[in-house]
């Protein structure tokens, strides 16, 4: 069995988020991480009356928690070969995961990550799904608000960045053209668009001052989020990893390589369903969850080694 471990973007954050993983003895480590980052437990966090939990800092330290933190319930597992992937900020995680950088590093990098992006952009921005045009389509609406194309999902899916108020614009022009759905998302920040360029080049610069590992003995396949392409040069990877802050990222390509590889089991980790849904359409034949889907740690446990 080929397992591929695909890890959430922001956008799906909510208060149960840590439900399955709160209590599981392997993830305390990285929840005692995410707290000196953050300032306090992420668990309690998420449930705190008022929590922004779609704060850009806050959401990619509580995307890349979670992404760890489910981590350790495959690592539980034992899967015999696996390949791990990520969405925008689940790029970062993915490296975790496949033990270039521990938890404390990741999360720190993340936050790092975020406060290069609210920098660069400033208020007013966001992002918004497109799905039912042509990506052609799409990209053309987008460009004619000032606008970009910031993700491929599929051939009649991707996520644009931009002003909120143009992006609403564009939402309105795709839903009179067809499209099944076009909604501004929680998002507030121009994610993969030339927006942040400066973000890109910060965050190279906070990446360079890292040491990342060599992967141990059976640590999974790293694919790059940007091109769905495997990771066998660290320097290269590392410069996709700080270059898809600002530039369009091929989301589908990703979903290309867990069929090239043969991933017969498709497992998301990190908040919501959103990769899940969009790997049971790349991938029919596919054993398909997300982490969320299942009832308690060692279950979901049982389920990857296919008991």
């Amino acid at each position: 069995m080929t397992l591929a471990v695909l890890l959430s973007g922001q956008g799906g954050q909510h208060p149960g988020m840590f439900d399955l993983t709160a209590d599981w003895p392997a993830a305390e480590p990285v929840f005692a991480a995410a707290a000196r980052i953050l300032g306090q437990d992420p668990r309690a966090f998420v449930r705190a009356p008022g929590a922004d939990l779609h704060g850009n800092r806050t959401g990619q330290i509580l995307c890349c928690a979670a992404a760890l933190a489910g981590w350790t319930i495959v690592e539980a597992a034992r899967p015999a070969r696996a390949i791990v992937a990520g969405y925008s900020i689940g790029d970062l995680a993915a490296w975790g995961c496949a033990g270039r950088f521990d938890a404390e590093e990741i999360l720190r990098l993340a936050a790092a990550r975020a406060e290069a992006m609210d920098a660069a952009s400033g208020e007013g921005f966001a992002l918004a799904g497109i799905r039912g045009l042509r990506l052609a389509e799409i990209e053309t609406m987008a460009e004619g608000h000032g606008c970009h194309l910031a993700i491929r999902n599929a051939a009649d899916s991707a996520v644009v960045g931009g002003p909120r108020a143009a992006l609403e614009e564009v939402c309105s022009r795709a839903r009179a053209a067809g499209a099944q759905r076009a909604v501004v998302l929680s998002v507030r920040t121009p994610s993969h668009t030339p927006i942040l360029r400066e973000a890109s080049r910060r965050f190279e610069e906070a990446l360079a001052a890292e040491r990342p590992r060599r992967p141990p003995a059976g640590a999974p396949r790293l694919i790059s989020g940007l091109d769905g392409a495997a990771v066998f040069d660290v320097q290269a990877g590392l410069s996709k990893l700080a270059s898809q802050i600002s530039r369009t990222i091929d989301w589908a390509a990703c979903l290309v390589a867990c069929r090239e590889y043969g991933c017969e089991t498709v497992l998301e980790l990190g908040p919501g369903h959103a990769l899940a849904t969009m790997a049971r359409e790349a991938l029919p034949r596919a054993r398909v969850h997300a982490l969320e889907e299942f009832r308690s740690a060692s279950g979901a446990a049982d389920w990857i080694r296919g008991n």
